[in-house]
């Protein structure tokens, strides 16, 4: 059976991307068959595991308006069991199509269908959704069995939460019923920052047990971490970067909690 999680915040800037590409990578060096899906018009997803413009003709938009298959564009990435469905700025134009289209039906539902196709290949898919509660965010936690939000350690972290965990709740009750919250998981954790420390209090004061923990129970956190900001520049994930590095680490630690629940 296939595991779909979806990365999931509104607000932007809070490390959904880097854990995107991390934690598939991080999978796929587990040796699991790993589809990551670029559903962010940014398409910093793509271009973190070395993608650019001109490398491909057809993305995820191409695939949503029905002109393609996901298995018509998917990418071979440099980790033999990692592969990759791209994005691209044309991306935004699938808003309007949705508001514009009132009596499109099931239009919630398109990426689960289209995921449907290809799903029985991988043991996880990783979708990276873009930093908005539209109908994209909206598609990818509709065709996912969980979700993980990244949450930045920093002021005004916790701002816009309850309206993401609101549509969260919306979507479980009306559309995807399986739908639940892998977990929290703090991003940019600096230990010698005391607005770090005490963002991280709140947060496991608030939701202690979705916080991810890594063998030796420890709460899995993601440190503010050079190599980590280095490694997309490169157009490659952290692993692949510095296996080392903390940043590396820490998506291991992650990966290790994903495949242990």
């Amino acid at each position: 059976m296939s595991e779909i999680i979806t990365i999931a915040n509104q607000k932007g800037g809070v490390g959904k991307t880097t854990t995107a590409v991390n934690l598939a990578a991080s999978l796929a060096v587990a040796e699991k068959k790993v589809l990551l899906i670029d559903a962010d018009p940014q398409a910093n997803a793509t271009t973190s595991l070395g993608f650019h413009r001109n490398d491909y003709e057809y993305n995820i938009y191409h695939v949503l308006i029905g002109v393609k298959k996901i298995s018509d564009i998917i990418l071979k990435t440099t980790l033999p069991t990692l592969q990759l469905v791209p994005s691209n700025i044309g991306l935004v134009g699938l808003e309007k199509e949705f508001y514009d289209n009132e009596t499109r039906k099931g239009r919630e539902l398109i990426l689960k269908r289209k995921i449907d196709e290809v799903k029985k290949e991988y043991d996880f898919i990783i979708i990276d959704s873009p930093p908005a509660l539209g109908p994209i965010t909206i598609n990818a936690l509709s065709a996912a069995n969980s979700v993980i939000i990244p949450i930045q350690c920093e002021f005004f972290a916790l701002e816009g939460l309850a309206q993401l965990l609101n549509t969260i709740r919306l979507i479980k009750k009306t559309i995807n019923p399986k739908l639940k919250i892998k977990g929290f998981l703090p991003t940019m954790y600096s230990g010698q920052n005391n607005l770090s420390k005490q963002v991280f209090a709140d947060l496991t004061q608030h939701f202690k047990s979705k916080l991810f923990k890594s063998g030796d129970d420890e709460f899995i956190v993601i440190p503010r971490n050079v190599k980590l900001a280095e490694s997309p520049s490169f157009g490659k994930p952290v692993i692949l970067y510095d296996v080392k590095s903390t940043g590396s680490k820490a998506y291991q630690h992650l990966a290790q909690a994903i495949l242990a629940s």
